[in-house]
């Protein structure tokens, strides 16, 4: 009877368990996430496109999660109404809000956003305070500012006068930035502003302008807040012949191919321009059959329009951006999801996002949600989509497009967010004003000069000085950079630095064709390369090469090796061990020489009474000779000296080999005493060759390896075999092998260009070095295609620049003034010597002490000798005979002390 109770239990507990599990799961796992949008009756292109891209996520079947949707239609001039709209998509636990803004109601969005952490995405065109760099926390904009490209027409065209057109505050904020532009830079403009009260009636304020000085060009900006207005002003312009030629306008917004422009090509009149969405673009074209397709009655249908524009374009995006942002989510970051219970959100335990006056609680996930969405990036309708840190669009290109006399609007270049305008349509002015064609002066003088992203040579400006405009080449720094600034300063032409597409230098393909820099050249894609382009006899074969402006080799870059610190007895370095071991040799000779000579002279004999007798003694005893070779070796002297000339002789020659030797020991020992030295252990590349232990290798593939694969000369074939033998001395990248050199303990040494390894020298963490000569030489030059106009005067420029030594002062501040490391000559103060320490000294101390002890022990020695002797002879006990010893040393005064005589 027991049991069915335990199975019950055993029941219970799984039920509960499975149910944890799986609340857990919908936790981690939601099906579907909520998301809000608001949208005005008028914007009926972003609903449809927010319609069309809901379903069509939702209805693939290999989505990670579904959507839900709040969908709002609000009166955006209502700033009580849209607050009440987004507090109500906030109460449904929308993750993200979708919408249209406008210069009404943007602060009340931005608030509810700021405060409640609610990422805000819209595809409306920012406000006059996002232009003018005002931060927008929660805000997303998908719609680009194109200030920067009306700025660069301007100042492409050379206009000394310009009339500007605006309705809205919008078209303020960008006149306010042009004219910090102008007074920021040497720029002389004259700036008309004219503000628009009723778009639909200006033809008075039209009249007025076409009555100002009627002879001359007139060049109008027409920046207008839609393009509903934009068409009516345009109507204005024909009705009051304003659309002749003599006039040049300048039309705001990103959709100059959605305006009706038929009836201006007649006149005379130049119109420019510009697109946001590339109609050409596979995408676009798919879209635009997808979108035409669309039956009118679904409720993402088309409607009467059968043509995606440039908003429904940005809705599109502005979907695909929270789809890419939440999928992020989705992979990486699972936690957001612990807050669905039951399929709803709750927020720091409240169901849904309240709109609390006071204390409002936050969107716990908001910030975390913003950032994966500002760092998306993908390719979509209305071209590369991708956010800076403030929320708006950048890396976008816009097409430049013009209209002028019997001509359709036809692109003439694009703007780019990095590189500024590009044009590429060449033609004459005369056509621009509704004259003839004049071929002998291009419509753009500016050369599109290709180059590569290389540190030091060129690199991206990280972030520009405050109050600085950063425009086209300003956001390009580095050797190439600066040597583009002095060849175009000296031949006399415009450039556009542009970074080449696919990443390469130029080398021959499969196919026979070129990619890379050279191959932009041969394809007349770019007017010149200024790169570290090495000058080699297969590239001369299809593009021009001036003379090297930085001549270069194949050099080698070891680990610094670690200083030597001085041993114990570095006293003795200065001399080698063989002298030292002649010095000993030679003073034992000398004092045997002297005790011998003493032997034999018969004036070093001496006669000395004593009591038993006279007796003959001698000075030079072999102690004596061995302590009178020492005190002249020691410059110290001795109180003895030889009387026989034979004895002089042996004494003054070894006075002269003391005195040379003791000079050169003391010319030498302050060097080493002083200078650390540093023993490396290859000193070329026929030692790197001849050596096993340490390791080397190149680039994984370029032409440093090419060159030990195809060199004939003994030692480089060598070093090939080893190379070719050990494959994972090879590196992909020059950072990682400069890596390698510095982690391997000085067991890998690594071949690369001289310039790169004198750079690499330079950079933290200071620890690698060149060693030897270069292996080969060669050049970087500057490249044009052949036959270019460009050539000869770009060469002649190079030849100046170095012959003036600017090519010089170049290279000595981007390698080494702006270097990370400090000249070892400087370190100590300017000095290459520094104060000694113990450890360079220790060993005299240690002789020092050595000697004391050991004079010690032998005065013992002495004294338990004599004491022996004097017990002998007078039969006292040791104990008697020291202890009369000891009063004699510590108290009394010795017979015969300081050369006393006793008395008896």
């Amino acid at each position: 009877m027991r049991l069915p109770g335990s199975l019950s239990i055993i029941l219970c507990a799984l039920t509960r368990i499975l149910g944890v599990l799986a609340s857990n799961q919908q936790h981690s796992f939601p099906k579907r996430i909520p998301i809000g949008s608001l949208f005005t009756n008028a914007s009926l292109q972003m609903r449809k496109a927010f319609r069309l891209e809901f379903d069509r996520h939702n209805n693939n079947t290999s989505t990670m999660f579904k959507l839900d949707k709040y969908e709002k239609t609000v009166d955006f001039t209502d700033s009580y109404e849209v607050t009440k709209a987004v507090c109500s998509a906030g109460s449904k636990g929308t993750f993200v809000l979708i919408g249209a803004t406008n210069h009404v109601t943007m602060s009340t969005v931005d608030a509810f956003a700021k405060t409640f952490h609610m990422p805000y995405i819209t595809p409306s065109s920012p406000t006059n305070d996002s232009m003018t760099a005002v931060s927008r926390d929660f805000l997303i904009h998908l719609h680009p500012l194109y200030d920067r490209a009306i700025i660069d027409i301007i100042k492409h065209h050379k206009w000394p006068k310009i009339s500007y057109i605006y309705d809205n505050n919008e078209g303020l904020g960008r006149l306010e930035r042009l004219h910090r532009v102008v007074n920021s830079e040497d720029w002389r403009l004259e700036i008309e502003a004219i503000r628009l009260v009723d778009v639909t009636n200006s033809y008075m304020t039209l009249r007025q302008v076409d009555a100002t000085n009627p002879t001359d060009s007139k060049h109008i900006v027409v920046d207008l807040s839609g393009d509903d207005a934009m068409q009516h002003f345009l109507k204005q312009i024909q009705a009051v012949g304003m659309n002749r030629a003599g006039y040049h306008y300048v039309l705001g917004g990103l959709a100059m191919d959605e305006l009706d422009l038929v009836d201006f090509k007649h006149g005379g009149v130049n119109i420019t321009g510009f697109t946001l969405i590339n109609q050409t673009s596979p995408k676009v074209v798919a879209l635009q059959k997808e979108w035409a397709a669309l039956h009118p009655g679904t409720p993402h249908g088309p409607g009467s329009e059968t043509k995606l524009k440039l908003e429904g374009a940005l809705t599109l995006d502005a979907m695909s951006t929270i789809i890419h942002g939440l999928t992020t989510i989705h992979n990486t970051d699972q936690e957001v999801y612990r807050i669905f219970r039951r399929g709803h959100v709750y927020n720091n335990g409240n169901l849904g996002i309240e709109c609390k006056e006071e204390k409002p609680t936050p969107w716990f996930y908001g910030s975390a949600i913003l950032e994966k969405l500002k760092a998306v990036r993908f390719h979509g309708a209305t071209g590369n989509v991708a956010f800076d840190e403030n929320g708006f669009r950048k890396d976008y290109q816009l097409g430049v497009h013009e209209l002028t006399l019997e001509t359709d609007p036809k692109l003439i270049g694009t703007w780019d967010y990095s590189r500024g305008l590009l044009l590429t349509e060449r033609h004459g002015d005369g056509a621009r004003n509704g004259g003839t064609e004049d071929k002998t002066k291009p419509f753009n003088s500016t050369r599109i000069i290709t180059t590569i992203l290389s540190v030091p040579f060129l690199d991206r400006k990280r972030k520009p000085d405050e109050g600085v405009v950063l425009e086209g080449n300003d956001w390009y720094e580095g050797y190439c950079a600066d040597l583009a600034v002095e060849v175009a300063r000296i031949v006399g032409f415009k450039y556009q630095l542009k970074i080449v597409s696919d990443g390469k230098y130029g080398a021959k393909t499969s196919i026979g064709t070129w990619n890379g820099m050279v191959g932009e050249l041969t394809r007349h894609e770019a007017d010149a390369a200024i790169a570290p382009l090495t000058i080699t006899s297969i590239r001369e074969r299809v593009i021009d090469f001036t003379k090297p402006f930085m001549n270069l080799g194949i050099s080698i870059m070891i680990k610094k090796p670690e200083k030597q610190k001085p041993g114990v007895f570095s006293f003795m370095d200065p001399l080698s061990g063989d002298i030292w071991l002649c010095i000993v040799i030679s003073y034992l000779g000398v004092s045997f020489v002297l005790f011998l000579v003493s032997r034999f002279s018969p004036y070093e004999w001496q006669i000395e009474d004593k009591e038993s007798g006279p007796s003959f003694t001698n000075d030079f005893t072999m102690l004596n000779s061995l302590w009178f070779s020492l005190g002249a070796f020691m410059r110290q002297g001795c109180d003895i000296s030889p009387r026989s000339l034979s004895g002089r002789v042996a004494g003054s020659a070894w006075w002269f080999f003391t005195l040379i030797i003791i000079s050169s020991y003391t010319a030498n020992l302050a060097a080493f005493l002083t200078v650390e030295r540093m023993l490396t252990p290859i000193q070329n590349v026929d030692d790197l060759a001849k050596q096993s232990e340490i390791m080397y290798g190149t680039l994984d593939a370029g032409s440093t390896k090419d060159f030990f694969q195809n060199s004939k000369i003994p030692t480089y074939e060598r070093m090939w075999d080893f190379m070719s033998g050990n494959p994972l001395v090879f590196v992909k990248t020059t950072e990682e092998g400069v890596k390698k050199v510095r982690d391997s303990k000085g067991k890998y040494a690594f071949l690369l260009e001289s310039t790169m390894n004198d750079y690499y020298n330079q950079r933290k963490n200071c620890n690698t070095m060149k060693v030897g000569g270069d292996l080969d030489s060669k050049g970087y030059g500057i490249a044009t295609p052949i036959g270019s106009d460009l050539r000869e005067p770009i060469g002649l420029a190079v030849l100046q620049l170095l012959e003036k030594g600017t090519l010089q002062k170049l290279f000595k501040k981007w390698w080494y003034d702006k270097g990370e490391c400090v000249p070892d000559d400087t370190k100590s103060g300017g000095s290459s010597q520094s104060a000694l320490t113990l450890s360079n000294v220790a060993g005299i101390f240690y002789i020092l002490i050595g000697g004391l002890g050991l004079s010690m022990v032998m005065s013992l020695l002495e004294f338990i000798y004599k004491s022996r002797r004097q017990i002998l002879r007078q039969k006292k006990t040791f104990t008697e005979n020291s202890r009369l010893k000891s009063r004699l040393s510590t108290g009394a005064t010795p017979e015969r002390e300081n050369g006393g005589v006793s008395e008896e």
